[in-house]
């Protein structure tokens, strides 16, 4: 923290605040940073984990896969652990974050017990719901334009060494998400307890819920780590079909083949996986091909050696009210050429008439939503971003939002009412008061 309030202090007067990290999980466009960005060298690590408070103070830009390494150790996980291994905990905080533990622990920040954050200003100050309470609740979702998560402080839940999975095939979106609503309020399908709880749409007339049961049972497990691939192995004719991984495989089960999008990329065929390296199978490889890609536009150049129109990036996660959630799919299936879907639903930890709320993202207490996550690409349309400005308006008008990593086109008005607009500016002028970190909206929209 001395050498990254150090590197502040050698910014020119009045010059613009970033990091400098070598990777990001953000999907928007943006421009080449010219200024140098703050040393963050040292702030990547899990300074400790407390077992009998069940809590671990981490470094702000440690990455999800090393924080569960350490608390695995003890037999503990966070309680929501992002579904990519090289999100930060700084990164899902300011920025969101979800999984398949989402029905019952929440959103990542709901589980900070407190932080301290380096604001605009230069600042170091330690945020909690009783310390800095205004800082702490704008933090989530402010993508770093408040300030920057140097240490935070988190809680743990106990976890068992296997998980038993459960997958459900549905040929009916109503008869899915009615199931997935009564099991984020019981916790439970047929007796057996629900830990886990997510989903994926292939079509209008397969889908699965995929249910995880934490087990201490030995006994076999799958690998998904290699040849097979683990959504392929969701698919069924009828019924349940069963399998088993260990809790270290289940929380990166997503990771390996970037759920789906490896396939882009071929590794997901047979010949060519074989060859693939395997350090090389898991999402942040991936992410950094796709990044080349945008950067030389293979892809459009690709397109028009074949005489095709040029494609639009379509890579959004969506929040929709559970009781809405079909009309979305039922709408987006007529309209976006894109499957698999994945499904997860949440529910915000506080309840009542006294939760203080997350004001940038402002979900409501004692409803459930669904996550609705698709990442592909579709011709594009006569207006730029077309197909993401179309989503946009379908998801407000069900009085949903979408998470702000990647392309977004709202106007000022509308980004304000969705995000909190009156509430951040307050805690922007208090916190950043000479502007040296990026406005909210100049960060998730303008600069595309």
């Amino acid at each position: 923290m001395q050498r990254l309030l150090a590197s502040y202090r050698a910014l020119p007067d009045g010059a613009p605040v970033r990091l400098a990290k070598p990777t990001s999980n953000l999907f928007r466009t943006r421009t080449q940073a010219r200024a140098p960005g703050l040393d963050t060298t040292g702030l990547t690590d899990v300074i400790a984990v407390d077992p009998e408070a069940r809590t671990a103070d981490v470094a702000g830009m440690c990455t999800y896969e090393d924080l569960v390494a350490a608390t695995l150790a003890h037999g503990l996980a966070p309680l929501v652990v992002p579904q990519l291994k090289t999100i930060t905990l700084g990164g899902a905080v300011t920025g969101l974050g979800i999984e398949s533990t989402s029905f019952r622990n929440g959103l990542p920040h709901e589980s900070v017990l407190e932080m301290d954050i380096l604001t605009g200003a230069g600042e170091l100050l330690t945020a909690s719901p009783e310390e800095n309470p205004d800082l702490f609740r704008a933090f989530p979702n402010s993508y770093g334009t408040l300030g920057y998560a140097v240490r935070l402080r988190i809680e743990l839940e106990e976890v068992k060494p296997f998980v038993a999975l459960r997958h459900v095939r549905f040929h009916s979106l109503t008869e899915l998400v009615a199931a997935m609503s009564r099991i984020t309020e019981t916790r439970q399908l047929d007796g057996i307890r629900v830990d886990y709880l997510d989903g994926v749409v292939f079509s209008e007339e397969e889908g699965y819920l995929c249910l995880g049961t934490q087990s201490d049972a030995p006994g076999p497990v799958s690998d998904y780590t290699d040849q097979a691939i683990y959504y392929r192995s969701i698919q069924h004719e009828a019924g349940v079909s069963t399998d088993r991984l260990t809790i270290h495989d289940y929380l990166w089960r997503w990771d390996t083949d970037w759920f789906w999008c490896s396939e882009a990329f071929g590794a997901q065929n047979p010949r060519l996986r074989r060859l693939w390296p395997k350090r090389y199978r898991r999402s942040s490889f991936y992410g950094a091909l796709m990044k080349y890609e945008q950067r030389f536009h293979i892809g459009d150049r690709l397109e028009r050696v074949k005489g095709k129109p040029r494609r639009e990036r379509v890579v959004q996660d969506v929040e929709i009210p559970i009781e809405r959630c079909v009309e979305f799919l039922d709408w987006f299936l007529a309209r976006v050429p894109i499957t698999p879907i994945w499904l997860c639903p949440l529910r915000l930890r506080e309840s009542g008439e006294t939760a203080a709320g997350w004001p940038l993202y402002p979900m409501q207490p004692n409803r459930s939503y669904v996550n609705v996550g698709f990442w592909s690409t579709v011709p594009v349309g006569r207006l730029t971003g077309q197909t993401n400005r179309l989503i946009e308006r379908k998801v407000s008008a069900l009085d949903g939002h979408k998470s702000l990593y990647s392309d977004s086109f709202y106007t000022p008005a509308e980004f304000d009412a969705l995000y909190g607009g009156e509430a951040y500016r307050a805690v922007k002028r208090r916190y950043d008061p000479d502007s040296r970190l990026l406005d909210l909206y100049a960060k998730a929209v303008q600069r595309r």
